[in-house]
Formats: structure tokens, sequence, C-alpha cells
């Protein structure tokens, strides 16, 4: 299995589970992961830019030198799970791309990747896809889904509100794009609104690291929260018989 996927299913375990709300104090979970989005020019120089990253994801323009440069940065970096973000990929599959995960688009990507059965697949999405079409997401066979913000550089409320949504709506486990200047607060947010992990574009020295330790120090989204079940309704409102009700039952 993808080591990434494997580690995004260990984070979505701290998720609420479907149906249920607060009652009973959950134990921290594991915190957000971090992913350190590469473009392909900086393969060989990923040490400072990358250190603190849980995984590597490599802009893979062209599929033949995409698939080197992803070879090199996973020689450069061993220690963490690299992936290829495909910008399009043909009849001949992935079978050429020695790697961890791949994120791609619905949009450019044949079906025939299907036949690549190793790498952990990671859907890219719009956040504004309609409610329907975000929905059948969730029964195709993909191990996550990816959200990019707009083009500004710093996060706004409307990103947020995109990204709730998407979680909301899905089952699977939502990696988004941030903006390098992304603050502890901003990521506490995204934690909250369901977002399993944060994809980084690196490039300054040490940043990685940075976020790495806001992350850390970041409470997990499900501690102090409570679960119990919620129980449907038949025939109307019930509840507690309170005890005017008893005695005026008894009279």
């Amino acid at each position: 299995m993808s080591k990434l996927v494997d580690k995004l299913k260990q984070v979505s375990q701290g998720g609420q589970p479907m149906g249920f709300r607060a009652a009973v104090a959950a134990p921290p979970k594991t915190r957000m992961l971090l992913v350190a989005a590469v473009a392909q020019a900086d393969a060989e120089h990923l040490a400072g830019i990358v250190a603190g990253a849980d995984a590597g994801l490599l802009s893979m323009t062209k599929l033949s030198s995409g698939a080197k440069a992803l070879q090199q940065a996973s020689k450069a970096m061993p220690d963490i799970p690299w992936g290829g973000w495909l910008k399009e990929v043909g009849k001949e599959g992935i079978g050429k791309v020695a790697a961890d995960f791949i994120v791609f688009t619905a949009e450019r990507t044949l079906l025939a990747m299907l036949d690549d059965k190793e790498p952990g697949k990671i859907l890219e999405v719009e956040p504004s896809l309609e409610p329907s079409l975000l929905k059948a997401v969730d029964d195709l066979p993909v191990d996550g889904v990816f959200v990019t913000a707009g083009d500004e550089p710093l996060l706004t409320w409307r990103d947020l509100i995109l990204f709730q949504r998407c979680a909301n709506i899905l089952n699977k486990p939502l990696l988004v794009s941030v903006p390098p200047q992304v603050t502890a607060a901003e990521l506490a947010a995204l934690g909250e609104a369901g977002v399993r992990g944060v994809v980084v574009k690196a490039g300054t020295e040490g940043r990685m690291a940075e976020i790495r330790q806001m992350l850390d120090k970041l409470p997990s989204p499900s501690a102090g929260k409570k679960v119990e079940p919620l129980l449907p309704r038949i025939g109307g409102e019930t509840g507690v018989v309170s005890e005017e009700e008893e005695e005026e039952e008894e009279e």
C-alpha cells in the first residue's frame, strides 16, 4: 500500500463517524499531514526546502522526464514517500513512474491509468464542483481527493467555505493546497473543517520545518469533542418525561 495513503487513513480515523454528535471525549488523533510540492527543476536541490514534510509531490509536465526527476527526488530524500503530480496521462498509463502516489485530474487523465495498481491515487477536483458530482467521487477507485485554493497568495474565507463544503460531502481523505505564508491559526481552521493534509509549494529553505512545528503544536481536530449516536425520531418529538408531567398523569 502507498505510505502516504496509509498515513491519510490514520489521520482520517480522528474524524467523527457519520451519524454521531458530541457527547463523550475522544482521545487526540494523528495530526494533519504536510506535503511539499516541488517543481521538476528543483528535484536536485531538496534537502533544505523539503525537510519537515511527511511526503514530497513532484510536478510533472512530461511523463518521461518527470519519471527521471521523481527517481532523483526519491534518492535524494528517501525517508519520505514521493508522488507525481501528473498534468496528463496517456494510453501508456503510469507504468514508467516509480511513485508512492500520484495526483491527477479527471479531465486530462485516461481510464487506462487504472491498469496501474501500485501507486496511491489522489484525484484533483475543482472546489466548486457541484455536490452530486463531488459525492460521486466517493464511489470511484481513488484513495483521496485534492482541492486547490485560488490564485491569491493568502487564504480567504471563501477558500475555507469551499474546503468545508468538500469535507462535508466527501468521505475520502481531503488534501488542500495552501500558500507558504500559511499561519498556525489558518492551519487550525483547516483541521477543524475536516482537512487531513496540506500541500505547500516548497521554495524557501526552512519553511517546511516551520510549518511542521506549527502543525505539531495544534490540538487534534477531534480532541475534546464527543460522540454519541443520533437516533431517528418516529412520530414527532420524543424526550424525557418531566416530573410535572408524571404528577399530572397520576392525578
